[in-house]
């Protein structure tokens, strides 16, 4: 698992499949806000005049010499929800990146946000 002082250090490596197929670049980490906890990427990928930030889980990820690779397949993690280069993810899209994973989602104990970018 990706530590919380390791973060700004893979910024720009490869995000690899566990098959090894290069999924993109890691752009950010989103930390869960109650436990401040690395919880999910967002992934650069798309050609350079469509680039756009894709979601996945940090769960399980494995750092490797310039790569983090996730336990999700290439497919699945590019048809996640997504956002622009230089947008920022709304509140009440975080419920559908969860739910592309099969994972449970809830918000915080006052209804606030469940991810906050790093």
């Amino acid at each position: 698992m990706i530590r919380s002082a390791d973060i700004r250090e893979w910024r720009d490596h490869d995000v690899v499949d566990p098959k090894q197929h290069k999924i993109g670049m890691l752009e950010a980490v989103y930390v869960d806000t109650a436990t401040d906890q690395p919880a999910m990427a967002t992934v650069r990928t798309g050609l350079p005049s469509r680039r756009r930030l894709v979601f996945v889980p940090l769960d399980d990820a494995v750092l490797g010499p310039g790569y983090v690779q996730v336990p999700y397949a290439r497919g699945q993690v590019r048809k996640a929800p997504s956002i622009g280069t230089d947008d920022v993810l709304p509140a009440e899209r975080e419920e559908e990146i969860f739910q592309h994973y099969g994972m449970t989602y809830q918000a915080g104990a006052g209804g606030e946000r469940r991810l906050a970018r790093r």
